[in-house]
């Protein structure tokens, strides 16, 4: 897999063609832009507060330093080493940056300017940092390529973790030994399947059927205790929350050919193939494995509308990629003008359907449930799996020697309470590690480990 992984990287190599800059340029342009508006934000963190700065609340210096806060870890962190470990394109190096130069500019005109200029520096400067880091003594980014297999194995997990955390250990137990299974079996029958695929499918429909069980069983039980006291109940008053969501929703919709822009962007963004939506799916595209990585950040969904969809409805501005759905729809499109027309189209339903989506969210909390339950789950299973990954890199690059410095490096930003978000710290401290054994070696104090990344 490893190597499978950096010829693929290699033959990439954060070379893009004219129309690729053109259009990564474009999409950082417009996402900023709509930032500035306060109409989209890729951030989840950064979109509650939307709402004070759209009232005039919250001033554009002070939710522009908020956003620059929550993202600025994982640009440096995760965005970065991904892509030039990859080859692949993130949304955390293009979006979270684009969410802070908007959100800053003093004007309208000027948030596009800086987005696009941002775009230029990503897809006209990685490719000359990718070749200087691999024409370096301590290839670090080549090592950086053994992250793949913890973060696609481990990532299969997901679904028996979140089943876990919110219907209990002996269901759990039954969808990981399922997830096992379907593991072991793909590897052996279907040897050019990625291995996790069957394996997530299932334990994602497990954790489903789960909750909409709960939910029947919920339902059925209120609807006996309302028709035994119905009678009594007067007009109740109107709910302060639902005002707020229509508000949000009508917001929102009043700008529909921005979104549709938008949507269609950034479909086309991932239909290119140079462009992957998470970890896992940036390690898939690299391989070439475009439906595999459909699979996988579809089941990503799941784990992320409830939560994209509540915070657009409270706060007024939307997420970038919207449900993310463009991402898996884009992978499998044949064409980037037919991307882009479907991604207008996704954009448009999703936007026309908020409303009804956080009714229906309203009325079955257990599925509501289990999407953060997912998001933990997710962030559990990558944590580890980029944690190992770092460690495998930091060993392939330095040896023990690495570790130590890596490994010491990730403690010292969890003893200085994380200065650098956990999930980036440890690719974070691949790249500063990285750099200081270079320096040890031109000290003439170290010597690459034998065998190690080419």
């Amino acid at each position: 897999m490893g190597t499978a992984l950096a010829a693929a990287a290699d033959a990439a190599g954060l070379d893009f063609s004219p129309a690729q800059k053109l259009l990564v340029v474009g999409v950082c342009a417009l996402t900023a832009g709509a930032a500035h508006m306060a109409l989209a934000v890729f951030n989840d963190g950064v979109r509650p507060f939307m709402l004070d700065f759209i009232h005039g609340r919250a001033t554009r210096n002070a939710t522009g330093a908020v956003s620059f806060g929550l993202s600025a870890g994982f640009v440096f962190g995760l965005g970065a080493p991904m892509a030039l470990s990859t080859g692949v394109l993130n949304p955390w190096l293009l979006f979270l940056p684009t969410d802070v130069l908007g959100i800053l500019a003093p004007r309208r005109w000027l948030a596009p300017l800086l987005g696009a200029a941002w775009g230029a520096v990503v897809v006209y400067g990685l490719g000359g940092a990718n070749e200087l880091a691999h024409g370096l003594p301590v290839d670090f980014l080549t090592a950086m390529r053994q992250m793949s297999t913890p973060i696609l194995f481990l990532f299969a997990l997901f679904p028996a973790l979140a089943v876990t955390k919110q219907f209990g250990r002996l269901r759990g137990a039954l969808t990981g030994a399922v997830t096992l299974g379907l593991v072991v079996l793909t590897m052996r029958v279907w040897p050019g399947v990625f291995a996790g695929a069957p394996a997530m499918a299932v334990g994602v429909l497990m954790l489903i059927g789960f909750a909409v069980a709960a939910d029947v069983r919920t339902a059925r039980a209120s609807g006996t205790v309302a028709a035994e006291g119905a009678g009594g109940v007067g007009p109740s008053a109107e709910d302060p929350m639902a005002s707020l969501f229509s508000s949000g929703a009508a917001r929102l919709r009043r700008h529909l050919p921005l979104f549709m822009a938008l949507g269609a962007g950034v479909c086309a963004l991932a239909q290119m193939k140079v462009f992957g939506g998470g970890e896992a799916t940036s390690f898939l595209i690299a391989k070439g494995q475009y439906a595999e990585a459909a699979q996988v950040d579809f089941y990503r969904v799941f784990g992320f509308l409830p939560l994209i969809a509540t915070t657009a409805l409270a706060s007024g501005a939307y997420g970038i990629a919207g449900f993310t759905l463009v991402y898996p729809i884009g992978y499998l499109l044949p064409n980037p003008f037919v991307a882009a027309a479907v991604g207008a189209l996704v954009f448009a339903l999703e936007v026309l359907a908020l409303s009804s989506i956080g009714g229906a969210l309203g009325r079955l909390p257990s599925v509501r449930d289990c999407s953060e339950h997912l998001r933990a789950a997710i962030g559990d299973a990558l944590g580890l799996a980029i944690l190992f990954g770092s460690l495998m890199a930091a060993n392939a690059m330095g040896g023990g020697l690495g570790i130590l410095i890596c490994g010491g490096l990730h403690l010292l930003n969890e003893a200085m309470g994380r200065p650098v978000v956990r999930m980036a710290a440890a690719p974070a401290a691949v790249l500063a590690g990285g750099v200081a054994l270079n320096g040890l070696y031109w000290l003439g104090l170290f010597t690459p480990v034998a065998g190690g990344p080419a």
